[in-house]
């Protein structure tokens, strides 16, 4: 599982961006946002760096968090 944190991702709409983002690397990723801590858990079989550079693309900048 990759969790990585997200600190402007501040709301639902964020949420949304971040998740079509991922889904666009891998349309089967399960993803959870919590928005309170500004981070996200995904469950996918694309490489971390894929999925971060994704979501930087999309417009939000990213850090993984250690496990």
């Amino acid at each position: 599982m990759l969790k990585l944190s997200v600190p402007k991702m501040s709301c639902g709409h964020c949420a949304s961006t971040i998740e079509k983002a991922v889904k666009s690397v891998d349309p089967g990723a399960k993803i959870t946002v919590d928005l309170s801590k500004a981070t996200v858990a995904i469950s996918t079989s694309s490489s971390g760096k894929a999925i971060s550079q994704a979501i930087k693309q999309a417009g939000y900048e990213n850090a993984e968090l250690a496990a």
